[in-house]
């Protein structure tokens, strides 16, 4: 398998879980500042230039959700999924789906007005919108250590990034206990592995 990757990417994601598997990989480390990720080479595996992008035989795959349910699929025996048919694999597919498609978008909105705070106005829907996400997700995650069942699968790992920079964002007060959920799941060895190097 090889994992085209940047640092500070949704890619950190992907390299999470391949280093929760322990199964063997090649990183192939792409510097956007230097526009690598534009190269004709890199745009024949992802087509848009965008990180990461995941080859594994003859599947190829561009989207860091896409790889992630991947990975989890393909090494059953890793316990990074629940079993097809169990009653938690819905659940798994229903928060997935929710911090790629609902709170994502929302952290990613204040990402970039930290980049320009003149648009502060604007901001307001968008505030109302995260705190709504966050109940929801702090009320469904209960007094559990994990999204699904009893151990940590790929969702805590997509839901976890994707907290950790609302958190740096300064996005979760009010939720301590997704403060707790972020801090303890980015403290896994894995992460330290992935974000390194």
């Amino acid at each position: 398998m090889k994992l085209y990757f940047a640092p500070r990417t949704r890619a950190v994601r992907a390299r999470w879980l391949l280093e929760e598997l322990g199964v063997p990989y090649e990183l192939i480390q792409l510097d956007l500042a230097r526009q690598e990720n534009t190269t004709a080479a890199y745009l024949a595996v992802h087509p848009l230039g965008e990180v990461p992008a995941l080859v594994d035989g003859d599947v190829t795959l561009g989207e860091s959700l896409a790889i992630c349910l991947h990975l989890a699929d393909r090494f059953p025996e890793k316990s990074l999924a629940p079993r097809v048919g169990s009653a938690e694999r819905g659940p798994y597919y229903q928060w997935m789906a929710f911090a790629e498609v609902s709170l994502d978008p929302e952290v990613m909105v204040f990402y970039r007005h930290a980049q320009r705070p003149e648009a502060e106005e604007a901001l307001a829907k968008h505030r109302t919108r995260l705190a709504a996400l966050l109940d929801v997700l702090q009320a469904g995650l209960g007094g559990r250590e994990f999204l699904v069942g009893g151990t940590f699968t790929a969702a805590d790992a997509v839901m976890a990034s994707i907290l950790h920079l609302a958190h740096t964002l300064k996005r979760l007060d009010g939720h301590p206990r997704l403060v707790e959920y972020v801090q303890r799941h980015t403290q896994r060895p894995a992460v330290r592995r992935a974000v390194s190097g």
